[in-house]
């Protein structure tokens, strides 16, 4: 299981990067911003704990259409979000500090790294719990926060 959430976290990493490819065309940023939440996250068994980095007013998006609007903003209900995954970013790379496996749930902490069209690099903590459905895994858990001071 543990190849598996490795493999799971390159699918986030490059769904954020192809989201950020659509910033110009807000009818494809919602297509594929749906099918990647669709794809990696269990929203469709019920809700996802999920805490994005860049929450603070309304910091919990435990439900699809919350977390749809972190992730490319337009949603008057969430009006601190400009869409995070439209930023563009070139690319984002998992540093997990540990990965433990109990059955059909991954647990996985540790940084990820977003590189902006500048070279610049934005150091976020996160935490993903997976839980495997089929041959899959699903984000059942998402916290990420900048570091204490940052």
């Amino acid at each position: 299981m543990k190849k598996l959430i490795l493999e799971y976290q390159n699918k986030w990493a490059s769904g954020i990067v192809e989201i950020g490819k659509t910033k110009n065309n807000f009818k494809e940023s919602v297509s594929v911003t749906k099918k990647f939440i669709n794809e990696l996250y269990d929203f469709e068994n019920g809700n996802v704990q999920f805490k994005p980095t860049k929450a603070s007013e309304k910091q919990f998006r435990n439900d699809f259409e919350s977390a749809l609007s972190y992730f490319i903003g337009n949603n008057t209900d969430f009006s601190e979000d400009s869409g995070f995954a439209l930023n563009p970013w070139v690319s984002v790379e998992f540093e997990n500090d540990s990965l433990n496996v109990y059955d059909d749930i991954g647990i996985a902490m540790g940084n990820y790294f977003f590189t902006d069209q500048n070279g610049d690099q934005t150091k976020v903590e996160y935490s993903f719990v997976y839980k495997k459905v089929g041959d899959s895994l699903k984000i059942i858990l998402h916290h990420s926060s900048l570091p204490f001071g940052a």
